[in-house]
């Protein structure tokens, strides 16, 4: 038996095999156990607390804990090997780019826990509007340089130049610079909407032909939810180079109506019709601002017009009030006699 462990294969001994063999797969059995104990007893304890945080925190870390406990067997066992030294060095620097993967990939779930766990229900919870747009850009930037830090850290501990290679990045950093011209034409344009504050999340917007309710602001790309449900992905330069309309910005909502009586309605007639568009103001004060304008204003060619125009109140139902002084002016005007006129001719013959 001695004589079997002591034979050699690839330059190790069946008993280096052996043992290297058993921490890969004690790692392996290790990491199942640890899982199961996030599964069965961790997550169970988190679930009880009044806090989701927990809850979040632990289900970023497993996966990462789980997989760095199977590297870590691996990396013990591929310890006690001896290589020729290009492949035990080619080896080492890969499985230390892996782990040093790993730990940032750890590192950046984990912070996006905290972050989505701590910082987001403080903006939503503060009146101002500003940390809603902020706080999903932050995120995004923390994770991106996280990754750039690890990846850094990682090539440089599995022997790269990274001198050498940012040198090389700049070299190539002009023709990167044109080929991507629309993206960094994006990211300027969300970094005015943010100076400029043209709306803010939640506010109506039209621009262009997509009219909607603004759902996310990104570094790219601004979201805007369109009233009939669908998602639209806006780039951000596009905010740059087009008006902007914000409807929820406006102090009010001002509505012009163009109403037509027939020609044969009498004076006093007309008289009543403007008194009772007065009366409808009056009626709707918890709707209406005291802004108008009731004016007999044009002889049209089959109609006798009048130029109605009030103001909704920011805070009410914009078309709920308009369908209810619309069914005022038609209930009021049928009720006193007065017709609305509508395109007609009258010919004589002699």
């Amino acid at each position: 038996m001695d004589d079997f462990f002591a034979k050699t294969f690839y330059g190790n001994t069946v008993e280096q095999w052996f043992y290297s063999l058993l921490f890969v797969l004690g790692g392996i059995l290790f990491s199942k156990a640890i899982y199961w104990v996030f599964k069965e007893v961790v997550k169970k304890l988190t679930a009880k607390t009044k806090t989701s945080l927990d809850d979040a925190l632990i289900e970023a870390v497993e996966k990462p804990v789980v997989y760095g406990i199977v590297l870590t067997g691996m990396w013990m066992g591929f310890n006690r090997l001896t290589f020729p030294d290009g492949f035990e060095n080619f080896m080492q620097r890969a499985l230390m780019f892996v782990l040093i993967f790993n730990i940032t990939w750890l590192i950046v779930r984990a912070i996006d826990a905290l972050i989505g766990g701590i910082l987001i229900p403080l903006a939503e919870k503060s009146e101002n509007t500003f940390d809603d747009q902020i706080i999903p850009i932050l995120r995004t930037g923390a994770k991106v340089l996280l990754w750039i830090i690890g990846i850094i850290v990682a090539l440089d501990n599995a022997g790269f130049d990274i001198m050498a290679l940012i040198a090389g990045l700049g070299i190539g950093g002009l023709a990167l610079a044109l080929a991507a011209q629309d993206t960094v034409k994006n990211i300027f344009g969300g970094v005015m909407i943010f100076i400029d504050k043209p709306f803010k999340l939640g506010d109506w917007v039209v621009i262009g032909g997509d009219d909607g309710v603004v759902d996310e602001v990104g570094i790219r790309s601004t979201r805007i939810r369109k009233l009939d449900g669908r998602l639209v992905t806006i780039p951000n330069s596009k905010f740059a180079e087009s008006s902007v309309t914000n409807n929820s910005a406006e102090p009010d909502r001002k509505v012009a109506l163009n109403l037509g009586l027939v020609y044969g309605t009498a004076p006093d007639k007309m008289e009543l019709a403007l008194k009772i568009l007065d009366e409808i103001i009056l009626n709707n004060k918890q709707d209406l601002t005291d802004e108008k304008l009731i004016s007999f204003n044009a002889f049209n060619d089959f109609s006798l017009g009048i130029l109605f125009i009030y103001h909704i109140k920011k805070e009410s139902d914009i078309l709920k009030t308009m369908s209810k002084i619309n069914l005022d002016i038609l209930k009021r005007f049928n009720e006193n006699g007065l017709e609305f006129a509508y395109p007609t001719q009258t010919i004589y013959k002699k």
